[in-house]
Formats: structure tokens, sequence, C-alpha cells
């Protein structure tokens, strides 16, 4: 636990930072179509919120590839993108909310997937982009393996002694 807080607090004064440029290019963009603003959004602060966390908030862990690891939080980041868009697009052709008159509803229910998309990312970035420590040396074998490196620590387990 005394790990995970200082992340969480890093994590999460790049993600309400983000969070506010986020909503910033959303309504810039909004005349575009709600939708699409979103993406835009996304694609933009995805490349800042990489290298913030990567140098900031998860400075401890063990450095992979930089195609490795920004590959895998491009991707996560995408499944957050269709989170908040998702709810974006209930809102919009679910709902009836319009671009010229729920200006607020949309920004409301972009706020509730911001929080949704939020806590999925840490989960994922924290267990699959950015490993642990290393603690007994076998994590740099880890890290000089491909994408598959989060998932292949996860799996790794020290064997149960014999009796």
């Amino acid at each position: 636990m005394r790990r995970l807080a200082p992340e969480a607090i890093a994590f999460g004064v790049i993600g309400a930072a983000n969070t506010l440029l986020y909503m910033a290019i959303t309504w810039a963009a909004l005349s575009v179509g709600a939708v699409k603003a979103s993406i835009i959004a996304t694609v933009v602060t995805t490349t800042l919120a990489y290298f913030a966390n990567r140098y900031w908030t998860y400075r401890h862990h063990t450095r992979t590839a930089l195609r490795r690891e920004y590959t895998l939080f491009f991707g996560f980041n995408l499944v957050g993108m269709v989170i908040q868009s998702g709810l974006v697009a209930i809102g919009k052709y679910g709902f009836g909310l319009t671009e010229q008159h729920d200006e607020i509803a949309f920004m409301g229910v972009t706020l509730v997937g911001i929080v949704i998309a939020t806590v999925f990312r840490f989960w994922a970035y924290r267990t699959f982009v950015f490993l642990k420590p290393p603690v007994d040396g076998h994590e740099a074998e880890l890290a000089e393996l491909d994408a598959m490196a989060g998932f292949a620590e996860l799996s790794a387990s020290e064997p149960e002694p014999t009796r």
C-alpha cells in the first residue's frame, strides 16, 4: 500500500490535468460532433499522459521498450476511449441529447465516462504496461519480451517447495 498511494496520487494529478485539457478540447471541438470531439481529445491527451506517467507515476517500475509500453498504453487507452465515447454515444443516440441544446448534459456524461475509464486505466497500466519494480532479477528478462511481457509476469509464480 505504501507504493500504491503515491502512484494513485501522481496518477490522479496527471489525470486531473489531462481531464481539464480533455474537457477543453472536447468543448472546443464540439462543433464537429460530440463523438468525434471525444476521440480527438483522447488522442491528444493520451500521448501527454503516457510520458507523464512513465516519467513520474511509474518512474520506479521496470523500464521496458518504449514501443511495447506505448503500444500497450495506447491500446488500453483506446478501451478507455470506447468507455468514454460509448457513454457519449449512448447520451446522443440513446437519449436524444443534441450538441446545440445539451452541452452541459454532454459534459456530465463525459465526466461519468472519464471516472469509469480512469479506474480501468489505472488498473491496466499498473498491471500490464509499467511492470513492477525488479525484485529478484527475473523481471529484466521479461522486459525484453514483446507486448506479452505484462501477461507473462502475471503468470510467473514461485514454485512450491517440495517435501
